[in-house]
């Protein structure tokens, strides 16, 4: 099995009910943050490779899946849209920089927070996420952290050719990536999830 699409979008984007809609439409395992067992803080030897600068093994990485969206895949989409050259690079996106920290700064950027205490423990894999996204250790800041998000998506766009791209906002449901994909639109709500007043 190999990966046919690259979640490029940031946690907070649509990226766990985008799990839920690509494994309906795929058939097949979404790679999330969630189904890491050691998540958020202890996230295993090959992301841990990956963080630091090495080339992990993807094919066993991704054993099992068929698509991947939200950290820590979506922090590499650069190398895994190198590695699996066919699949589709999915962007999810916010309405705005503003409207996407509001969100992360209600549900991820507390858990996160937890780990700069100095008798933390439990592991720095979503800390160190922050690092790379932010390109500093001094990422709890709105205004840099929305610069990030402005910057990370930007990125994308410029280096993925229109034909692998697809830009989705979490308000269009299901139409955009299932004419993508080529499937019928299921005769169901789209399946949203893991909303900002479920956290806490």
């Amino acid at each position: 099995m190999t990966l046919r699409i690259i979640g490029a979008g940031l946690p907070r984007t649509g990226t766990a009910s985008l799990t839920i809609a690509l494994g309906q439409l795929l058939g097949g395992r979404v790679h999330h943050m969630s189904t890491i067992p050691g998540h958020p803080f202890n996230l295993g030897t090959g992301w841990n490779q990956a963080l630091a600068g090495d080339i992990p093994d993807w094919e066993r990485l991704f054993d099992g899946y068929i698509a991947a969206v939200d950290w820590p895949a979506s922090m590499f989409w650069r190398e895994l849209s190198e590695a699996y050259p066919d699949a589709l690079v999915l962007l999810s996106v916010r309405d705005s920089a503003g409207t996407w920290w509001q969100s992360a700064d209600a549900t991820i950027l507390p858990v996160a927070r937890r780990a700069l205490a100095p008798d933390w423990s439990e592991g720095r894999g979503l800390t160190e996420l922050l690092e790379r996204f932010t390109d500093t250790k001094q990422w709890d800041d709105p205004a840099t952290l929305q610069a990030a998000y402005e910057r990370h998506n930007a990125e994308v766009r410029q280096a993925i050719p229109p034909y692998r791209l697809l830009e989705w906002s979490a308000t269009e449901g299901w139409p955009p990536i299932c004419r993508t994909l080529g499937v019928p639109v299921p005769d169901q709500p789209f399946p949203w999830t893991n909303r900002r007043e479920n956290w806490g």
